[in-house]
């Protein structure tokens, strides 16, 4: 692999050491040439163009520009600094301001006002046009990369100069490129080279806008190793914080928690996490109080008032803040929506300049250096976010562009005496595609870094002693095993084992849906023990109290339409313990309870029922969970507030053999337990969709029955069951028109034969019963004893369904003990990662996680750079797995 090989800054030094002036194309060449400087020296030696013409470092003029226009123009901001960049950057590209009227779509009002205002200020452009390099005294002048000059650059060279070339004949030969395996692993590479003693001589390079940037300056900081060239001014947290106050002011009430907790972090506030999805104005908290009364006076502040609140609050002055809302002009201007929005558009698209001490690690940025003048410079990332966005303007030669911008970036490349290329092969399970200017200077086809000379650096090679040893700890850790298991901690590690193990580090927030579910439940259990204490008037002071409850979390303008729906959900749980009140209760011990219930305290009386609310943890299962209702001994019921599901979708959702992108094993898990406490009797488990027939009740045709799903356990194997008399006489009399037709014909000798020459198969597909061994053997017999028949083959399909039907609605003997042994294996393999043998791997057993049923979305870092700056919650209101009754610990 190689590139042109770049003059070292020595050679280049002593090529242009006996000129009197140097043209060079960036400011970091410039320094570095002049700090080589051997000689006495009058005036400039080496300089960049617009540096030699303004006698000052360079600024940001597009800034500059802005501001005096924002001064004397009524034009929208937005306007504004789309035309100052038009107008300068044709300007840069043809040399003369008034250039960009040749391009008709450009010719516009508001053009020719900013030309005209631009043109008289006393920016580097104006001073770069006006400007000669006067060699009359005799100076001799080179220009170093002539060709990454832009046409205003050249405009000042004389007519007789010296080009010195940035690059050799010679070939530069790449450096292997180090493979890690995460960012984080490429900072703790970082961390190991740099120290206090050597920030001098080091630089890292990096794309400022990616994961890296913000990484790399919190690991240093961490490691007190002084750096410069990184944060800006709206990476001050303070900065930050003030912008996200001023936001506050006119947000609404509908302001969450969450969305201000910056804000409060940055003025000392700690506020449990269990607020964050709730309305602000609603919380009481004495942390937050203040912010609320700020917020209560909105109308009568501005932003100077805002700023003086913000920095008696936070104790610190924000002077350089202050001087920018002056030269704005906004100091005196109320808090408005539209004046908020321009504030944040001009931090958005201009930098503002501040003083850094140069002391420590250089932080070089990939984009707007070609050049870095240290011994050692680390690369990290080289992917294709190095790659520059030409202008897509008419004044601007694509070409030209893109042949700067590689000569650049093999510049760049070989800048300093020691080169480390810190990279990802892969991020989130997908090829990370190297910077594009590769292709233009390899010519080795790859489509990857390790299609390319490279060296990979696993965690295990932290121990080699190659610079990444890492401190044992004084005494390892023994984990504590996990012996049982709930269904949700189930369903949660089957759709993604990482999820899993965050999902036991943090904390989360309060949900409504969970607050929902969990008065819900209450109210259930309050029923069960209290029926005729529940009359039409203390429905309506439940509804009333879970509106106040959960008030917090809904918009004002919803609260109303939230009462109709509790006081629905309410009457719909009453309507079903009428009809289905738990019977034969006496077989159970009595219950201690399972928390506290808040209906039993609002309304001041005790719940002791045995049915309501047990906890189990069965240490042989190695299960753990709370049953809502034993309605009788052999009928189990769940109480959801989610969407309904089928008999069918439960069975499928909690398949051993084909995994679901939707894992819920709640149904397999109460009746493995159930089956010990009534072994030998056909079981029933009910789920109780209590919100389900909601549009229903308001138009009055609900029926109960719709809010139902039951699965059946039949305590006996499947092949032994449909051998049954039973199920022949159900093909005769209850399956579809021609299975019974043809069955009826047919008798239950012949049925039989069938099933003792061939194995049913296990399945719930029809046609895949219908082509095995036996499907194709009942066929054949019953055409023989029926006729050759239509609707005897017909009848046989249908046969087919009516047996798959029985497993797709519920479970045998082979079903459970199948599940058993899942859930060993399933605790074994949890065990071992939590030994720390192997990590916890994103994806589950059905592959990439199910994102909707993810709790810590922000801490999977399938893909970090489509991922970050995304930390938020996926869960959705009536996803399945956001039922409280899905969680052991949700009260």
């Amino acid at each position: 692999m190689s590139l042109k090989q770049s003059k070292p800054i020595d050679r280049l030094y002593h090529e242009v050491a006996n000129y009197d002036l140097v043209i060079v194309p960036d400011s970091p060449l410039a320094d570095a040439l002049n700090r080589r400087l051997e000689r006495p020296h009058f005036g400039p030696f080496a300089i960049t163009p617009r540096r030699l013409a303004t006698r000052r470092r360079e600024t940001a003029e597009d800034r500059t520009a802005f501001l005096e226009v924002i001064d004397e123009t009524d034009l929208s901001w937005k306007e504004i600094a789309y035309t100052v960049g038009n107008v300068l950057q044709c300007w840069e590209y043809r040399g003369r301001a008034d250039a960009i009227f040749e391009y008709g779509a450009f010719d516009t009002p508001a053009t020719r006002t900013v030309v005209d205002i631009v043109s008289s200020l006393q920016t580097s452009s104006r001073l770069l046009a006006d400007y000669e390099i006067d060699v009359d005294s005799g100076e001799s002048v080179a220009v170093v990369g002539e060709s990454q000059l832009t046409n205003l650059e050249r405009s000042i060279l004389p007519d007789e100069y010296d080009s010195i070339d940035r690059f050799t004949a010679d070939a530069f030969d790449l450096p292997a490129f180090r493979i890690f395996e995460s960012p984080a692993a490429i900072v703790d590479a970082i961390l190991d080279t740099v120290t206090q003693d050597n920030a001098d001589e080091i630089a890292i390079v990096l794309d400022s806008s990616s994961e890296y940037s913000p990484l790399i300056e919190s690991a240093l900081e961490t490691a007190a190793i002084p750096y410069y060239g990184g944060p800006g001014f709206m990476d001050d947290r303070d900065h930050r914080a003030f912008v996200q106050l001023l936001r506050c002011t006119t947000a609404g009430s509908d302001t969450r928690v969450h969305s201000v907790k910056p804000l409060l972090s940055c003025l000392g506030a700690t506020v449990p996490i269990e607020h964050d999805g709730k309305r602000l104005t609603d919380v009481d908290d004495s942390e937050i109080g203040w912010l609320r009364e700020f917020i209560g006076r909105a109308d009568a502040l501005t932003f100077e008032a805002t700023l003086n609140a913000y920095e008696d609050r936070a104790g610190r002055t924000l002077e350089t803040f202050r001087e920018e809302l002056a030269r704005l002009g906004v100091l005196e201007e109320p808090i408005t929506t539209d004046a908020i929005d321009r504030l944040a558009f001009y931090l958005e698209t201009y930098e503002v300049p501040i003083d850094r001490d140069n002391e420590g690690v250089l932080l070089a940025d990939a984009k707007s250096a070609s050049f870095v003048d240290r011994p050692v410079v680390c690369y990290l990332g080289l992917d294709e976010d190095w790659t520059h966005d030409s202008p897509n303007r008419p004044w601007v030669d694509r070409n030209e562009e893109y042949e700067r911008n590689v000569d650049g970036f093999q510049s760049l490349l070989q800048s300093g005496v020691e080169q480390q290329y810190l990279v990802q092969d892969a991020a989130g399970g997908t090829a990370v595609t190297p910077c594009l200017y590769f292709d233009e200077l390899l010519e080795t086809e790859f489509e990857r870094f390790s299609d390319l000379e490279s060296i990979h650096h696993s965690r295990s090679d932290r121990s080699t002693g190659d610079g990444f040893d890492r401190e044992p700890l004084d005494a390892p850790v023994d984990p504590e095993r996990v012996e049982t298991v709930s269904q949700s901690s189930l369903n949660t590690y089957a759709n993604s084992p990482r999820d899993y193990c965050f999902g036991r580090l943090v904390d989360t927030p309060d949900k409504h849906y969970f607050v929902d579910g969990n008065l819900f439940h209450d109210f259930a259990e309050f029923v069960v023990n209290h029926p005729e204490f529940v009359d039409d008037g203390r429905l309506e002071d439940a509804a009333a109290v879970m509106v106040e409850e959960t008030r917090a979390f809904h918009r004002r303008i919803d609260l109303e339409t939230q009462r109709t729906r509790y006081r629905i959900g309410l009457e719909t749980i009453c309507d079903y313990l009428e009809e289905h009140a738990p019977t034969e209760t006496t077989f159970l011990t009595p219950s201690s309870g399972w928390g506290e219930n808040f209906f039993a305290e609002y309304f001041d009386r005790d719940v002791d029922s045995p049915v309501t609310e047990r906890w189990f943890e069965d240490d042989d299962l190695r299960l753990k969970g709370k049953i809502d209702l034993v309605q009788s001994p052999t009928r189990l019921v769940d109480f959801k507030s989610g969407n309904r599901t089928s008999a069918t979708q439960v069975t499928k959702h909690g398949s051993i053999d084909e995994p679901s992108d939707e894992p819920n094993f709640q149904a397999l898990c109460y009746l493995s337990y159930w089956r010990r406490q009534q072994p030998d009797e056909s079981l029933e488990f009910t789920f109780f969709h209590f919100l389900e027939t909601l549009d229903d009740v308001v138009a009055g045709d609900a029926t109960l029955e719709d809010c139902l799903t039951t699965l059946t356990y039949r305590p006996i194997a499947f092949d032994e069951f449909v051998q049954t008399r039973t199920v022949f006489d159900e093909l005769r009399e209850d399956a579809a028109n021609d299975c019974n037709k043809t069955f009826s014909k047919a008798d239950y000798e012949t049925y039989l034969a069938v099933l003792d020459a061939y194995d049913v198969p296990r399945t719930r597909d029809a046609d895949e019963m219908a082509d095995s061994p036996f499907g194709e053997a009942l066929v054949e017999r019953l055409v023989d004893d029926v006729g050759d028949y239509k609707y005897v083959r017909n009848g046989c399909v249908q046969a087919f369904r009516h047996l798959c039907g029985y497993r797709k609605e519920g479970y045998f003997v082979e079903d459970l003990d199948a599940f058993e042994r899942f859930v060993d294996e399933q605790l074994e393999e949890l065990n071992r990662y939590r030994r720390g043998e192997d990590r916890f791997p994103i994806d589950g057993r059905a592959g990439e996680p199910n994102y909707r049923y993810v709790d810590t979305r922000d801490m999977l870092l399938t893909d970090s750079r489509a991922t970050r700056g995304t930390a938020q919650n996926t869960h959705t209101e009536g996803a399945p797995a956001a039922d409280p009754a899905d969680s052991e610990g949700h009260r």
